[in-house]
């Protein structure tokens, strides 16, 4: 198991947090996804190395931005 942090940009609420969860839920490899609104960190679990592109693009379609992976 790999888990990666990325900082994202633009999470104000409730909404926000089910929006990011469920796309990058969606993204090849990802088994957990655990978003910390006050944070603002998106911490993800996959089976194996992860597509840092792909969980980038999953962010945007869901509104916002990754500042950093962590």
């Amino acid at each position: 198991m790999t888990t990666t942090t990325y900082t994202v940009k633009g999470m104000t609420c409730g909404h926000c947090v089910g929006s990011v969860t469920e796309e990058v839920g969606e993204v090849p490899g990802v088994v957990g996804v655990k978003v910390d609104l006050a944070a603002g960190l998106v911490t993800v679990d996959s089976d194996g190395p992860l597509d840092g592109a792909a969980v980038t693009a999953a962010v945007e379609e869901a509104g916002y931005e990754v500042v950093a992976p962590s």
